[in-house]
């Protein structure tokens, strides 16, 4: 690689085509590409690895990029030079970001300075490729959209995969009442250890009946759903009087009886990530710096897989047994 590195070239994952785990290509003389004014060039330690990734290589999602492209967003690294207009970050410094311009699946990638976040020296490069997506995804559904507070009941339906440890941390660190859910004992254990009160199989044929037993029958007041089209009608009836569902992973559609809202006057909220403003991008890094200042915020990093892997970290994220923190790749 330094061989490569220094005639200009990198190793990065393109997609020519839309369509399986096999469209992704890694390519060993793709450029290395240059910062502009407002931007930085980071040697990539780690990059994150999100289930919306998969939607945007097969094509079937609402934004998809031009052709071909690298996928990733939330990389982990070093500072290799910085544009000239940068004046927050210099060679040397260790930071994750909230998104690429060039994408992540590479040696290096160029990114705004404004979407690039100093590294703690607390945490791994792995687990800096684990922050941005699934803590600023989990902190715009839990406060920005549903307007949890203190006090209040969430169930994380889904709690062992990266977004939803991430909401489990922060909602127990911001005074909630945390349930989670997974479908193995491993993942159980991980949301038990990452801030929820109570956890329970979503695998099991009665689990909902065993939530609405702990809730005494009062139902949760926010649900963060990692599995829409496959939960949404029964979060329904989970929920308490004026409960929201906060709708963060779809894989398809799902029939509802919308008199279940009625009932209760309840909320069906989808979470988009792309459409934060600046602001509430800026409140998002906030909460997340922190975290991480404060202790609370620990990334848990799941399965690693070498860039060259890539294609099976695609199948694995969408058809593995049970999720067990953020998937990562390690150029």
């Amino acid at each position: 690689m330094a061989a490569a590195a220094a005639r200009g070239a990198m190793r990065a994952v393109r997609v020519f085509e839309f369509g399986g785990p096999e469209v992704l290509r890694l390519q060993a003389d793709v450029p290395i590409p240059a910062p502009k004014d407002t931007q930085v060039l980071i040697k990539v330690h780690a990059c994150g690895v999100n289930p919306v990734e998969t939607y945007i290589r097969s094509g079937n999602y609402a934004r998809i990029p031009a052709l071909p492209y690298t996928p990733g967003s939330d990389v982990a690294g070093v500072i290799e030079s910085v544009g000239e207009g940068v004046t927050a970050f210099k060679k040397g410094d260790r930071v994750f970001t909230s998104a690429t311009l060039s994408g992540g699946y590479a040696d290096y990638a160029v990114a705004e300075a404004h979407t690039v976040f100093p590294l703690s020296d607390k945490l791994n490069f792995s687990q800096g490729a684990a922050i941005a997506i699934p803590y600023f995804t989990a902190y715009r559904a839990l406060f920005l959209k549903g307007h949890a507070k203190a006090g209040e009941s969430v169930l994380i339906h889904g709690a062992s995969g990266g977004v939803g440890i991430a909401a489990c941390q922060i909602a127990r660190a911001y005074g909630l009442k945390v349930l989670g859910t997974a479908g193995t004992e491993e993942g159980m254990n991980i949301v038990l250890r990452n801030g929820a009160h109570q956890v329970f199989n979503h695998r099991e044929a009665n689990y909902l009946d065993k939530i609405k037993e702990y809730t005494k029958m009062q139902g949760v007041n926010i649900i963060v759903e990692m599995l829409s089209n496959v939960n949404l009608a029964a979060d329904l009836h989970l929920l308490s009087h004026a409960g929201r569902v906060m709708i963060v992973g779809c894989r398809g559609p799902i029939e509802i009886n919308p008199r279940d809202t009625m009932n209760k006057e309840s909320s069906i909220i989808g979470v988009g990530r792309f459409l934060e403003t600046e602001e509430e991008r800026r409140e998002c890094a906030k909460a997340v710096l922190d975290g991480m200042e404060s202790g609370w915020l620990k990334p848990v990093v799941g399965p690693e897989y070498p860039l060259q892997e890539v294609a099976k970290a695609h199948e694995d994220i969408i058809h593995s047994s049970g999720a067990r923190g953020k998937m990562v790749l390690l150029p």
